[in-house]
């Protein structure tokens, strides 16, 4: 059988920490920054964890992560 691909765009978006969460990045955080408030971009900076009901499908774009 073949290897599986992973999906490019996904590898660079995720990460797994070592206990197997995945984090991801904040969005609203790229652009139009200057009426959103200080405190708002301050909470955006933060690294997230992705939710257990995406993690399904990330396995299937990250068959090597996991």
């Amino acid at each position: 059988m073949p290897k599986m691909k992973t999906k490019r765009a996904a590898a660079k978006r995720f990460k797994v920490t070592g206990s197997g969460k995945v984090i991801r990045r904040k969005a609203y955080h790229g652009h139009i920054l200057s009426k959103k408030t200080r405190k708002r971009k301050r909470v955006l900076r933060q690294p997230a964890i992705v939710d257990k009901t995406d993690l399904r499908r990330l396995k299937i774009m990250l068959p090597y992560k996991f």
